[in-house]
């Protein structure tokens, strides 16, 4: 991978930044002030794991996990990965295979039983992506209860 990347929890001073991954990611512009309040109230509560790589100093990408309840099998718990997202500028360096292998290291050390994720059909190469570290492309779904990304 070039550069030095490193993990870390995400902080509400990467909104901006974070805002600039997830326009990449939806094509709808987003506002770094509201990225910053969530990730604060996101911040305070455990089940929540909003992740960024940081890359030679810059976020090169982030991804959240949510420790789910479950009631089986034997109540153990999932984690729900969403936005996960790469810069174009680090993709196919290893930057999002290291944002999900800390998911996953979040996931064993909480005893879950599975990790599941969406991605929308049209993104074959993220669907090639999450083949290649061992997801399995059970047929899932989703209903859009306001704005489709």
């Amino acid at each position: 991978m070039g550069g030095q990347c490193k993990i870390r929890s995400a902080r509400p001073e990467d909104a901006n930044a974070l805002a600039k991954l997830m326009e990449e990611l939806t094509g709808l512009p987003e506002d770094g002030t509201a990225l910053g309040e969530q990730l604060a109230k996101m911040a305070a509560r455990e089940e929540y794991h909003v992740l960024a790589a940081e890359c030679d100093g810059e976020m090169a990408g982030a991804a959240m996990g949510i420790l789910c309840e479950n009631l089986a099998p034997s109540c153990t718990p999932f984690l729900l990965v969403e936005d996960v997202v790469v810069s174009s500028a680090h993709q196919r360096k290893g930057v999002g295979k290291k944002l999900m292998e800390a998911l996953e290291e979040i996931a064993r050390g909480e005893g879950c039983v599975y990790i599941c994720l969406v991605s929308q059909e049209k993104r074959s190469g993220a669907h090639r992506f999450y083949e290649a570290l061992g997801y399995d492309a059970d047929r899932g779904f989703q209903k859009f209860l306001g704005r489709k990304p």
